[in-house]
């Protein structure tokens, strides 16, 4: 563990955690926010060439759920596309801010096609609002992510006593391992009862 001008940062092997990970409350409302996650991005959700390779191969099992502006992005653009900061990213629906994965309910909720066809759709998704940033010779970190439409997650959160790494416990095992997550769990306990 280290603690300087950043806040307490969390060493778990070459994976480092933010205190804002293990600190800050955190639950989805889905109520409240009806997938606007999907569909108001400056950018598609991150993803790694395998994710790109993986949504391509499912693509017939999720085609038939996604919107036929969502089809037309991945007939023009493929499976993924660079964004403006050089990343890799979900192709977004033309003229929107919509992933091209989407799937709409008749009330107008947003839903993931790929997940809804049974598909596992891009580890970014899964662990919002932690993003994972590679690191110079192989290391990870891992950093709260921000944003406006998801303040009723961070008030539910607080309301319920769930922390962002306790709300994220399945994709983090999933993504990371149970290793690294008891680990975490211990870090997370040392620095919040210190």
């Amino acid at each position: 563990m280290g603690h300087g001008a950043f806040g307490t940062i969390l060493q778990i092997g070459d994976i480092l955690v933010s205190e804002d990970v293990i600190e800050t409350f955190f639950s989805c409302d889905y109520e409240a926010c009806r997938g606007r996650c999907c569909i108001e991005g400056d950018s598609g959700a991150p993803l790694d060439e395998p994710e790109a390779e993986r949504l391509e191969r499912d693509y017939p099992r999720y085609e038939s759920l996604i919107q036929a502006g969502g089809r037309d992005a991945v007939a023009e653009k493929g499976f993924f596309e660079i964004d403006i900061e050089g990343d890799m990213v979900t192709p977004l629906v033309r003229d929107t801010r919509e992933c091209a994965f989407c799937h709409f309910s008749p009330e107008g909720s947003c839903l993931c096609a790929i997940e809804l066809a049974g598909c596992t759709k891009p580890v970014s998704c899964s662990l919002y609002p932690i993003r994972v940033t590679r690191l110079t010779g192989g290391g990870q970190a891992l950093n709260l992510h921000r944003w406006d439409i998801c303040r009723p997650a961070f008030e539910k959160g607080e309301k319920e006593g769930v922390r962002v790494w306790q709300f994220l416990e399945k994709p983090l095992r999933s993504a990371f391992g149970d290793e690294f997550y008891d680990a975490l769990c211990a870090g997370a306990e040392h620095i919040l009862n210190k």
